[in-house]
């Protein structure tokens, strides 16, 4: 993985040291609230309902032992003693006392991790395929190009204050594992005519009040035209993005008001008046930084032998169901990925103590070459562990409680902190998230319904993604009291389809009941090897709407 070099210290350190300032003079009154604001949000820091947040940045979901480890002490330190892990492949800390914070980011340096551009109208974090690097459809590992555009886009000067926030992912596999087509812009690494990569761009899509699938905008650009190429999107973005209207300045609206081929028109002029000049050096600073990103030694060293696995585990049920559902396919066959997610009994989906940190970074720098990967479905990724070691891991973390065997499943529910939390949310998702996993926690039952995404949003910006998922829920607020709107038939992957509402909005329980109706309907109607979203593309929405009586009650 990256390692931060002296440049990137000293311009982090520098950050600090500036926002230090900024608060000392806010607590004396030299600043205020409105001018403090945009200041505070530059470094990731929100004002909430309880306390501020802050949002720290994983930049493409990596991370280093060290780095979680460091997490821990974080979360001690200075909050309740957890973090939460988010849809945007960040770490948040939600209860801290504006005064601690520069302190806070001052040890966020030390580990070389920082909030930077984790919020306000700006790039922000850059995320990425979670598998990326050891997956086994991988064409080419995008982290290294996901490096190349955080050093580029960080602090830019042009793109500082764009109409909007504005989010970027990036792939390099057979398969779309950062829904692409849900982002500002994405871009995926494809082979060329003559075995060279390429670099395809969409643009437009996201979700929030206005969901929209990203349009594809090139389909393949050669490396030395990539960053002229995005600037010159980000330039029309900049000129023609709405600043009157926060709900209508997203890149998606533009997009859909010039339309696709006066859009792209727009960006080609700006493309050939770029001057090339400035990007000369991006194809030495690519494989620079691709030196840091080759599999550690560590990982060629392991023995071959997978036997012990089979041995180990023959008569436990319970680790078999892991090895399935969370021990997915690494490019090497000596290796194994595997998912630890994040949604325990009782816990908000996401949140991590200091305890499962620091044992997730002990488990990593054992048995994963010192690095993990968070994901954008709130789980996080050990990507080199031997498959002789499987064993070993999964009892370690059956001890902790982190070994539910159930990625992908009814009980991997995605949830913003919704109105527990966020000011702008409208019902909690917390407690909702919480009472469906308790419904579908048995293991059995969860791989008998297979897989099945259900998300959870406190209001309509839609931080869960609820857009996107199989089972989509909304909250939403009508006289004083909380409910919530629940879609259909969403997807993230390269099948991205937008939900369809099913009905009135309804309460809480009733919204559980009709979770339950609706996979009971699956179940019943599937075919043979027919998952829950196959069953409602081939059914249609109508047949589940029908068969969902709770919602007309």
């Amino acid at each position: 993985m990256y390692r931060y070099d002296d440049f990137d210290r000293a311009l982090i350190n520098e950050r600090v040291g500036q926002f230090r300032d900024q608060v000392a003079r806010y607590l004396a009154g030299y600043l205020s609230e409105e001018e403090f604001a945009p200041l505070r949000l530059q470094n990731g820091l929100y004002r909430q309902r309880h306390a501020y947040m802050l949002r720290v940045a994983i930049p493409y979901g990596t991370l280093s032992a060290r780095q979680l480890a460091g997490l821990a002490t974080i979360a001690e330190r200075y909050d309740r003693g957890y973090g939460h892990f988010t849809t945007r492949q960040n770490v948040q800390f939600n209860w801290l006392e504006l005064e601690r914070v520069p302190d806070l980011l001052a040890d966020l340096a030390a580990l070389d991790m920082h909030a930077i551009q984790t919020s306000g109208n700006c790039i922000r974090n850059i995320t990425c395929d979670a598998y990326a690097g050891v997956a086994a459809d991988e064409y080419r590992d995008p982290r290294p190009l996901a490096e190349l555009l955080r050093q580029w886009s960080t602090l830019h000067p042009e793109f500082a204050f764009l109409p909007r926030k504005f989010k970027l992912a990036l792939s390099g596999a057979a398969a779309d594992r950062a829904a692409l087509q849900f982002h500002d812009l994405a871009v995926r690494i494809v082979a060329g005519a003559d075995g060279e990569p390429r670099y395809a761009v969409s643009v437009g899509g996201g979700q929030g009040r206005t969901p929209v699938i990203a349009e594809p905008l090139h389909p393949g650009l050669e490396l030395e035209q990539l960053l002229p190429y995005l600037e010159a999107i980000l330039r029309v973005y900049n000129l023609h993005g709405r600043r009157d209207n926060k709900y209508k300045a997203r890149i998606k609206i533009l997009v859909q008001a010039l339309g696709l081929e006066a859009f792209r028109a727009e960006v080609e002029r700006e493309f050939a008046a770029t001057p090339r000049d400035r990007f000369a050096l991006v194809g030495a600073e690519l494989e620079r930084i691709a030196a840091a990103f080759a599999l550690p030694p560590a990982v060629f060293h392991a023995s071959a032998n997978t036997g012990d696995v089979g041995i180990q585990i023959a008569d436990d049920a319970a680790h078999r169901r892991w090895l399935r559902r969370n021990v997915l396919r690494h490019r090497l066959d000596t290796h194994a990925i595997v998912v630890v997610t994040l949604k325990q009994p009782g816990a908000a989906p996401g949140d991590a103590s200091a305890d499962d940190m620091r044992l997730l970074a002990d488990l990593v720098g054992r048995y994963s070459a010192g690095e993990l990967r968070v994901t954008h479905t709130q789980n996080v990724v050990l990507p080199h562990v031997r498959r002789c070691d499987l064993a070993a891991l999964w009892q370690a973390l059956v001890a902790r409680g982190l070994a539910r065997a159930n990625l992908d499943c009814a009980s991997d529910v995605v949830a913003c902190p919704g109105l527990d939390y966020c000011n702008l949310a409208n019902a909690r998702s917390i407690p909702l998230a919480r009472r469906l996993a308790a419904r579908f926690d048995d293991e059995r039952e969860a791989g008998d319904i297979g897989p099945l995404a259900i998300r959870i949003s406190g209001c309509v910006n839609a931080c869960a993604h609820h857009h996107a998922a199989n089972i989509g829920i909304l909250g939403v607020e009508k006289g004083g009291r909380e409910y919530y709107q629940l879609t259909l038939g969403g997807a993230a992957g390269d099948d991205a389809a937008i939900g369809e509402r099913l009905g009135r909005a309804v309460e809480a329980e009733t919204a559980l009941e009709a979770i339950d109706e609706l996979v009971a309907h699956y179940r019943r109607e599937r075919r043979r090897g027919e998952h829950f979203l196959d069953t409602v593309r081939r059914l249609g929405v109508d047949a589940f709407r029908e068969a969902c009586r709770a919602l007309d009650r």
